[in-house]
């Protein structure tokens, strides 16, 4: 593992918006000798991409070490990807060693949440409305197309069809997965996080779950001190809950259409709190 995948979440944490920006350059530099090509990244550079980057997030912070707690999470997780139009990617689901809040989506269906996030649900339903939310940003490819908007012009996004075709270690292909990888310091719009919420709970009721079980996180969050370190990361890279929350009200016929769903308090006790 290279140097990069053992700091990649500690990079995450001290970088600056100059830095990011710094090498959001860079990466418009590589596009640039690369050269023009066509066509957009195909699903096959998508999941390399995402499995590179998850590799990264898990080389700083690993997997919680309980099977039983990761063979639940997947069965959620996986049951959940299945209801989408996405249904045969490669979906895998994880708990990451670390007691900050935070939920993660790569491109290509890898996702992870925290266990500080774990421990702070009640209920089946609000893990499948997270799980939902990243399941979203992977369906709308939202990750790369921050880093095609981050480029900022034609020849570096057209380019970056290529650099993802290029082989691992490359110099450009370096560059391509560490712009990426600022994405979770930085966020993507706020557009793209309210679309990941809406999709989110049509995904988890679709599931047969209470569709308040993402909203119920959010009150959760709302309730906490934004300057706790534990969510410092994520009140900086998603819009306040409150504003997800208010978003969420134009949605209010359907939260109330399916919120007599399951929530599943006692399995999910049972499962996640071994």
């Amino acid at each position: 593992m290279n140097r990069f995948s053992a700091v990649a979440l500690l990079m995450l944490f001290a970088a600056s918006p100059a830095q990011a920006q710094f090498n959001i350059n860079r990466l418009l530099d590589a596009a640039k000798n690369v050269g023009k090509a066509t066509g957009e990244i195909g699903e096959k550079e998508e999941i390399d991409i995402g499995r590179e980057m998850a590799a990264r997030l898990l080389g700083a912070a690993p997997l919680m070490a309980n099977d039983a707690v990761q063979r639940y999470v997947n069965n959620v997780g996986r049951w959940l990807a299945s209801q989408t139009e996405r249904a045969d990617l490669p979906w895998q689901f994880g708990v990451l060693q670390a007691p900050q809040l935070n939920a993660f989506a790569t491109p290509g269906g890898n996702i992870f949440i925290t266990r500080g996030l774990l421990e702070r649900m009640r209920n089946e339903a609000e893990l499948a409305g997270v799980l939902a939310h990243e399941i979203a940003h992977v369906l709308r490819k939202h990750h790369l197309q921050a880093i095609q908007k981050g480029a900022r012009m034609e020849l570096a996004g057209a380019a970056l069809s290529t650099l993802a075709r290029q082989d691992r270690n490359t110099p450009s292909r370096e560059k391509l997965l560490a712009a990426g990888s600022e994405l979770y310091y930085r966020g993507l719009d706020k557009s793209d996080e309210l679309e990941a919420d809406r999709l989110g709970v049509v995904i988890a009721a679709r599931g047969g779950y209470d569709a308040y079980g993402l909203p119920s996180v959010l009150q959760t969050l709302q309730a906490m001190n934004p300057e706790d370190s534990g969510v410092a990361l994520m009140f900086k890279t998603h819009p306040a809950p409150g504003e997800r929350l208010s978003a969420l009200e134009t949605m209010q016929p359907t939260l109330d259409a399916y919120a007599g769903q399951p929530q599943l308090a006692d399995r999910f006790a049972g499962a996640a709190r071994r």
